[in-house]
């Protein structure tokens, strides 16, 4: 199982950690908002764990931007102020559950496993379309017509960002925090990624859907 855990506070987020990949889960990390709403709408995940006091973007706006995005993983806000108000907020915009601090991680593990189950069966022909593009967001194939190509989880990353924000134009900070956060490598390797992908799902074929926007990003373009 994959994890997305939000949260802003060290420790509590080091605790998570170690309970969880010691049970063999796979966790993706996010200190603010903004960088965890980036991994989530580019990246497949089980579950989202989300605090709700973040910088940069609080976890309220992080599950509503998903959720009008289409996102519909399972998300578990966290926070700590046992409010009615909160708890409704989060429900509100879109949470499927909701954990006080500080909580027992048997019990945060259990609720996991009852969202995740809820979820069996309603993902398994989760796609996203543009044009004749066919993105399948469990298996990391992308179809054009009769072809089709499966794509490395950094390749998978940039076109799924594409597509979701599709024709809109997806700035490169954006697509480089998506993949690297913080950690961005040397050189420009975000623009070998783009000719890779290019390559695959371009090349073969008369339109070309992926458009550079020289000095902003890229953005894929219709036919028409």
């Amino acid at each position: 199982m994959k994890l997305l855990l939000i949260e802003d506070h060290k420790d509590i987020a080091g605790v998570i950690f170690d309970f969880f990949e010691i049970k063999g889960y796979t966790l993706d990390y996010a200190n603010n908002g903004l960088h965890g709403y980036e991994l989530a709408s580019s990246n497949y995940y089980d579950l989202i764990i989300l605090d709700v006091m973040l910088p940069r973007m609080d976890g309220f706006t992080v599950c509503q931007k998903l959720r009008e995005q289409g996102v519909d993983t399972p998300i578990l806000m966290l926070t700590a102020r046992d409010t009615r108000e909160d708890t409704l907020e989060g429900f509100a915009q879109g949470a499927d559950d909701y954990l006080v601090k500080p909580f027992d991680l048997e019990i945060l593990e259990a609720r996991i496993k009852s969202l995740t189950r809820r979820r069996i069966g309603n993902t398994a022909t989760k796609t996203l379309n543009f044009g004749d593009l066919t993105l399948d967001l469990n298996t990391h194939v992308v179809s054009r017509n009769d072809c089709q190509f499966s794509l490395n989880p950094t390749l998978f990353t940039i076109l799924k960002l594409m597509m979701v924000r599709a024709p809109n134009v997806v700035a490169k900070d954006e697509l480089i925090s998506a993949l690297w956060g913080d950690d961005e490598p040397e050189g420009n390797v975000l623009r070998s990624h783009i000719y890779q992908l290019r390559s695959q799902i371009d090349k073969p074929f008369k339109h070309a859907y992926i458009n550079t926007v020289p000095k902003v990003g890229y953005q894929l373009i219709d036919k028409g």
